[in-house]
């Protein structure tokens, strides 16, 4: 049996712990919250090399691909340095082909090109938002608005790719946490409404779940969110505030869906190589695991 753990900057409410089958194999699946900790996430990594098959960086992004480049987070690379034998990804490398994938397959069930999309974050999540946009939907890229507070919308990719290739070479030298939420700061939506009429400009939310929970509105009435991991708790906070409908990239076990950087370390640990595998490697997979985007219908209605 094969053993992946997710070493997560994330809250620990968020933990699982369970064995799953993918690809005819059976899969330990682990993520461990360290509350934000950067300190005590190194020194589980550190533990943890050489016990299992493949390690997840949880909560933070080793780095972020934009076009044919690659942008490294210091803080992340110190996070994966402590490991020396067992392979660490933050799920990246799968992002790039699953969530593209997963674009593609929907286009039948909701046109994109009806669609009006608020991508919270492109930037770590660049092959969907490369998607969305080819699939001709009108995407407000909000990677200014959360994750630098600054109310400052883009509608055009090639500008963020632009303003990516100026500013992300001092934005990855940064303390990560200036960026991102992370440990307690989870587990909290905002108590300002401060960003609502993004929201309530567009049919889709799509994204990073915690960027969407920790400035969702109150009222999120007939809004589809497309994101990553949710728990049965998120499902509810997305009940009561409105949605219609869930979709997430990655499948749900246990009543959840997993991260990409957890399902990554488990592709990773079952093809048995020492890191990142090739994007046509992650594509195969996908396509033999028979991967689809999970819908839940979170209220009466028609469908999609």
């Amino acid at each position: 049996m094969k053993h992946v753990v997710s070493v997560s900057l994330g809250s620990s409410k968020r933990d699982t712990d369970q064995v799953v089958s993918i690809l005819g194999e059976e899969v330990h699946l682990e993520r461990r919250g360290t509350q934000g900790d950067f300190a005590a996430a190194e020194r589980l990594i550190g533990e943890l090399d050489g016990k299992v098959d493949a390690i997840g960086l949880g909560g933070i992004d080793l780095f972020l691909p934009v076009g044919s480049r690659r942008y490294y987070f210091r803080d992340a690379r110190r996070l994966a340095a402590a490991a020396k034998r067992t392979p660490v990804v933050c799920g990246a490398g799968l992002k790039n082909s699953l969530e593209r994938a997963m674009v593609r397959s929907l286009a039948e069930r909701m046109p994109w090109g009806d669609r009006k999309v608020l991508m919270v974050s492109a930037l770590d999540r660049f092959g969907m938002a490369e998607e969305l946009a080819g699939l001709g939907a009108r995407v407000l890229f909000g990677d200014f608005i959360f994750s630098l507070g600054l109310p400052i919308p883009l509608y055009r990719l090639g500008t963020l790719h632009a303003l990516a290739t100026v500013l992300l070479p001092v934005f990855v030298k940064l303390p990560f946490r200036w960026l991102y939420p992370v440990g307690s700061s989870q587990d909290t939506a905002a108590t300002t409404e401060r960003f609502a009429r993004y929201y309530r400009w567009a049919d889709v939310i799509a994204g990073d779940w915690h960027y969407i929970r920790s400035y969702a509105p109150g009222d999120m009435s007939g809004k589809v969110v497309l994101t990553n991991t949710t728990t049965p708790g998120d499902v509810s906070f997305l009940k009561e505030r409105g949605v219609d409908t869930l979709i997430t990239t990655t499948p749900r076990f246990g009543g959840r869906s997993v991260g990409t950087n957890l399902l990554e370390a488990a592709f990773v640990a079952i093809a048995g190589e020492a890191g990142e595998l090739p994007a046509a490697r992650y594509r195969d997979m996908i396509e033999r695991a028979g991967l689809e985007p999970t819908v839940l219908e979170l209220r009466d209605g028609p469908p999609l």
